[in-house]
């Protein structure tokens, strides 16, 4: 049975944190499945077409000797459950695990309808710095029924947050910060240009 990874992500903007995590995806799963998410519990500086063109910019990146990264943007929408169920039309039996930051692990109950997608996939949680998955929130998770593993990475300690906030290019990868430079995205960017007008 093809195992898939399913990794939907905010992306405002993808970081170097989202490359590490496609490249460990991609060597333990037959095939992951990207896309450029709308969280109805966050607010987004970008719009979801630019989200996703960094997005393919970076797959466009990683060597995957496999192939196996694709980006999906029709897997898009603000309900999981739907998203499943797409995914489920796309490759039928396929095993599905959902990948979520450890971030997100303390929301996932108010999820729409999340006893019923978490019959559905298996849930990986990727380990984000600052963010240890809480033991009661795990277990609140498997009392529910999910099937949760945590994956064995270590995600460079960079947020598409703190680059929102502070502009702190350590976090991109050389593309995608040609990119947001490019197409203008970003509020600091204004008021960078702002400031050069000034002096």
């Amino acid at each position: 049975m093809k195992r898939i990874a399913l990794f939907g992500t905010s992306a405002d903007p993808p970081t170097a944190g989202h490359k590490t995590i496609l490249n460990w995806l991609a060597q333990h799963f037959d095939w992951v499945a990207v896309w450029a998410s709308d969280n109805p519990f966050k607010s987004h500086q970008t719009s979801l077409e630019h989200r996703s063109a960094m997005l393919l910019l970076m797959i466009q990146e990683i060597n995957s000797p496999q192939q196996n990264l694709c980006l999906y943007p029709e897997l898009s929408s603000p309900r999981t459950l739907e998203t499943v169920a797409r995914a489920k039309s796309m490759w039928g039996s396929a095993e599905f695990t959902l990948v979520i930051g450890s971030d997100l692990v303390e929301q996932l109950p108010r999820w729409y309808q999340v006893e019923d997608l978490l019959k559905q996939v298996q849930l990986l949680v990727v380990p984000r710095p600052n963010y240890p998955p809480q033991e009661l929130d795990l277990w609140q998770l498997r009392r529910r029924g999910a099937d949760v593993a945590i994956a064995c990475l270590n995600a460079p300690n960079v947020s598409s947050t703190s680059y929102r906030e502070t502009g702190d290019t350590e976090a991109l990868t050389p593309t995608i910060e040609d990119y947001i430079n490019r197409e203008n995205l970003y509020a600091w960017h204004e008021a960078q240009k702002r400031a050069k007008v000034a002096h």
